[in-house]
């Protein structure tokens, strides 16, 4: 997904089946959608904390949910193009009302008002960095394939501080991780434009589903940018 090559000066704005302005408009659409559907879902579990000590108080629950995630999302990823788009776009719903289970702990761990700001820093970040990703003739194909290995070292280096709870290391982590999908932001939004705009004559199902593949990456760049961002603008209800 992330190793295509691609050529951003081969663009073309031909008319096909369907207007690329338009797909595009669904990318960010379903984005914001996801992206409530879990804050909702995060802010209504939040208020139940009978549910809430049931989900996080049993490992076992809070480890399937977390592992349900994981196996979710990469099923969508490698199975989309192979399913119905109804199918798909509910598969993309449910991942986001998952996440939002799982996510609902930052609301018992800080403050609403350091939350409000973390995300308004993060929503402006993405916007800066998709606006880049969408306008830059540069090929970011090499800085995307960079920003996958380092990522690949933060999740190594996050699993190893889960033994030995190093601050300084969950310091460099965090910073890292904030680069790492700020630039990611950037490079999959021009991945994204490149793949809709190759594939537009494939048929409406086929580029719409491609659309919601790019809706649950920018998705994921998003979420991840902000739980980094939230470790810096936190105020802990400690």
């Amino acid at each position: 997904m992330y190793n295509q090559s691609y050529d951003p000066a081969s663009y073309r704005m031909e008319s096909r089946s369907i207007s690329f302005p338009a797909v595009m408009k669904n990318v960010y659409l379903w984005m914001t959608f996801a992206l409530a559907m879990t804050g909702l879902t995060a802010a209504a579990v939040a208020t139940q904390p009978q549910l809430i000590q049931t989900i996080f108080a049993n490992r076992i629950l809070f480890w399937g949910l977390m592992i349900g995630e994981l196996g979710l999302v990469f099923y969508l990823s490698a199975r989309i193009m192979r399913m119905s788009f109804a199918a798909a776009g509910l598969a993309f719903a449910a991942y986001a009302i998952l996440n939002g289970l799982t996510l609902s702990f930052i609301f018992m761990a800080y403050t609403m008002e350091s939350i409000a700001t973390t995300f308004f820093v993060t929503a402006g970040t993405f916007g800066a960095m998709s606006i880049v990703g969408y306008t830059i003739k540069r090929d970011l194909g090499t800085l995307g394939r960079i920003l996958i290995m380092a990522l690949i070292g933060v999740i190594i280096a996050s699993v190893v501080n889960m033994f030995v709870h190093s601050s300084a290391l969950q310091f460099v982590v965090s910073i890292l991780g904030v680069l790492i999908f700020t630039g990611l932001t950037a490079y999959d939004t021009q991945k994204i434009k490149w793949m809709v705009t190759q594939n537009n004559g494939l048929g409406e199902e086929t580029v719409m589903k491609l659309a919601l593949l790019g809706s649950l990456t920018l998705y994921l760049d998003f979420i991840n940018l902000f739980l980094y961002l939230l470790r810096f603008l936190g105020n802990s209800r400690d």
